[in-house]
């Protein structure tokens, strides 16, 4: 028998709390439902972080458009119950044992939060719009686009969730899984971490940025140039744990603060000359942390160097607004508004592409986060 479940929703500010259900109003035996969720791009970025993936200084990140993982989870009512997750899973079309250590610790991690999850057998089925190998990390748009497949089944379990309650909750599980992952779920701008000056901004979960935006943050385009495809000598979690006895850890969280803030006039304004300042600076203070760790660590490659050092020659030439952002590894992220594309495109093509890896790169765009793309069918 489901008991009636009341949803409490605070409007600023959730708990963890908040997420447990306690009961729910319906029952369901099997279904299925499919998630395309995509990756985002840091611009305040995200390195450090405290005991169950919380922050250590709060990021903004541009979600993207093409860059993005199809999940799609089966799912039916197990005939014996049992102390374990029960799942297959599949990536582009191959059963994927290596990656089941990863989907168990992550189905540990949320299990408080959806008790249903031990009731059924899961099929996982998903697959990339980018290479596997590209160099782009997957772990956003893979987590986010599970976490609401996941959200989404709960939501048939309780028909009353709001949309605003099922963005958060499936921002707090994904973040579980990944912590970039919480800011793939809407879009265009995304803010994941407390911050003072941004109303109802959490440690938990991603929310969409609140304030004002001009119209020439909406439409700008990211050109992914893939330096390196190969696996980073240094793992992002290993980076993570390494700003924990860090000399410039303290300094740069609060630099990080202090950008967001100075973001909240230059996105209401346009002002790209600001923008880019504050971008290309947070790309290399990252950076910085990584190469004064202690054991430091350097993930640029020469190439990297010479497509920021071409980016900075050509801005200065073509007085445009083209400028460079970097996650946790070689590659670069162009970026360059919609009214400059047809003179900057031309640029990339001729200069910088011929410095990637088999003149490999990602054309992309801002999105405006994740989308349902198949029917939760059930009975």
């Amino acid at each position: 028998m489901c008991l009636k479940l009341i949803f409490v929703e605070i409007q600023i500010f959730m708990t963890e709390n908040d997420f447990i259900p306690s009961s729910y109003l319906s029952a369901i035996q099997e279904g299925e439902v499919t998630y395309k969720s995509p990756s985002n791009i840091a611009l305040v970025k995200y390195w450090g972080k405290r005991e169950n993936q919380i922050p250590a200084n709060p990021s903004i990140s541009f979600t993207l458009n093409a860059c993005a993982t199809t999940t799609t989870v089966s799912f039916e009512k197990k005939k014996i119950s049992s102390a374990e997750f029960s799942f297959d899973l599949w990536f582009e079309g191959n059963q994927k044992e290596s990656f089941k250590p990863k989907i168990n610790v992550f189905l540990g991690r949320i299990e408080k939060y959806l008790p249903f999850l031990k009731d059924f057998h899961f099929i996982i089925n998903t697959s990339n719009s980018f290479p596997h190998s590209s160099g782009i990390a997957s772990s956003a748009s893979g987590m986010s686009a599970l976490a609401l497949c996941f959200m989404e089944i709960e939501r048939k379990l309780n028909p009353e969730m709001t949309d605003s309650f099922f963005n958060k909750k499936a921002s707090f599980l994904a973040r579980l899984g990944s912590g970039s992952a919480c800011r793939s779920i809407e879009g265009n701008l995304v803010q994941w971490g407390q911050h003072e000056d941004t109303e109802g901004s959490s440690d938990l979960y991603g929310i969409k940025y609140p304030y004002q935006v001009h119209d020439i943050f909406k439409n700008y385009h990211d050109t992914i140039l893939l330096v390196d495809k190969g696996q980073k000598q240094v793992s992002s979690t290993v980076g993570h744990d390494l700003m924990h006895q860090h000399l410039f850890a303290k300094n740069r969280f609060a630099q990080a603060h202090e950008n967001l803030s100075k973001l909240k006039i230059i996105f209401s304004e346009g002002n790209l000359a600001s923008f880019i300042e504050i971008v290309e600076s947070e790309a290399l203070t990252l950076h910085a942390m990584m190469m004064t760790s202690l054991p430091y660590f350097m993930l640029m490659k020469p190439n990297t160097l010479k497509i920021i050092n071409e980016i900075w020659a050509f801005r200065a030439a073509s007085e445009t607004q083209i400028c460079f952002t970097l996650d946790a590894g070689a590659n670069v992220h162009v970026l360059y508004p919609e009214n400059e594309k047809e003179k900057v495109y031309p640029f990339i093509k001729e200069k910088l592409v011929p410095l990637c890896e088999n003149g490999s790169h990602i054309t992309d765009r801002i999105g405006f986060g994740a989308q349902k793309i198949g029917y939760l069918s059930d009975t």
